[in-house]
């Protein structure tokens, strides 16, 4: 940075310093705790020396700073185990409703405002791209991107079927009914990756927006769908008034799941992203959420369990994905895990 020509290049000198605060954030936060267990060092000694009041005055002040440290130390060890090659990224985040109408529809809804109550947790910014509503309530999906210092390292564990057992408000017998919905994640690409598309390989569909919006929102064709002809992905984007925004927003997104696929590919691991999900339905779930006969939120990959339901529906997620982190890989389950309420 303290080169001649190195405001030269606005675009280059940002991507620099951005590299720099990255690391910055790292390294710094180490180097500060390294800091306080030599201080904590110092007082041991003080310790040593001091005798009646003092001594126990010192043991106390000693014992609240290292209860305070421990769960620093748990931070920085979670913040360690994200290394991957975009978990610094933002995440592109979608829900889909699975089979069971109505039901499905309602559990998409809810999933929908507990993940942006985990990312206000977190101090994540959430920008709406895409939301389909249900035909009699909720959303049959929506798609919304996650801004924030390492938003994808976090998102990724979340990736999966959700599902929810509970007696059904809309069910006039109140029956008990179970309910699926499928959670992908990829990462926001850079611009330092490349990748190719045809536009012969690219359908452009343009329509009126649907659902809640104001002037200019529903009353032009400002919504874009594309849909990538050799793989069969379709992305849409409807939250901006303006057609071209929505066309190069759904284009980012479209080439962010086209990368994560051929990434994919490459690792011949299908289901480690996209195979993971699988039918959404039994048997390919991550998570189930009993709300009844008993409270249970229980994490299948790596056994958390918790009997805070109301505390997880309103976005208190960390506790299953820190685990998820811990265990590596969904590969390498650990089944005893048990957490406190």
């Amino acid at each position: 940075m303290g080169a001649p020509t190195f405001w030269d290049s606005a675009d280059r000198a940002q991507k620099h310093i951005a590299k720099l605060n990255g690391l910055k954030k790292s390294v710094l936060p180490v180097v500060a705790f390294q800091k306080k267990v030599g201080d904590i060092d110092v007082m041991l000694e003080l310790v040593e020396s001091a005798e009646g009041a003092e001594k126990e005055s010192y043991e106390q002040e000693i014992t609240g700073q290292v209860n305070a440290m421990a769960t620093e130390l748990d931070e920085l060890e979670i913040a360690s185990f994200l290394t991957g090659q975009f978990d610094r990224n933002n995440a592109i985040f979608s829900i889909q409703a699975g089979a069971g109408g109505t039901e499905s529809n309602d559990w998409a809804d809810i999933l929908f405002r507990m993940y942006s109550r985990w990312c206000e947790r977190r101090g994540f910014t959430v920008e709406l791209m895409d939301v389909q509503p249900g035909d009699t309530a909720g959303i049959s999906k929506a798609t919304i991107l996650i801004k924030g210092e390492n938003a994808y390292g976090y998102a990724k564990a979340e990736r999966g079927v959700h599902r929810l057992v509970r007696i059904s408000p809309f069910d006039s017998n109140k029956r008990r009914h179970t309910s699926f919905c499928a959670v992908d994640v990829v990462a926001e690409i850079t611009e330092e990756i490349e990748v190719e598309l045809k536009e012969e390989d690219i359908r452009v569909d343009v329509y009126r927006s649907s659902g809640k919006g104001g002037q200019g929102v529903n009353t032009t064709d400002s919504a874009v769908r594309l849909t990538h002809l050799p793989t069969g992905i379709v992305v849409v984007c409807q939250n901006e008034r303006s057609q071209i925004k929505n066309k190069a927003q759904a284009m980012q997104v479209l080439k962010a799941r086209i990368y994560e696929k051929k990434q994919d590919e490459q690792r011949a691991e299908m289901d480690k992203f996209y195979g993971e999900k699988g039918e959404i339905g039994f048997g390919a779930q991550i998570r189930s959420y009993v709300l009844q006969p008993y409270q249970m939120v229980k994490d299948l990959r790596t056994g958390v369990s918790t009997s805070d339901t109301q505390g997880v529906l309103d976005g208190d997620l960390d506790r299953f994905i820190n685990a998820w982190l811990r265990a590596g890989s969904p590969r390498h389950r650990n089944k005893d895990i048990q957490m406190e309420d």
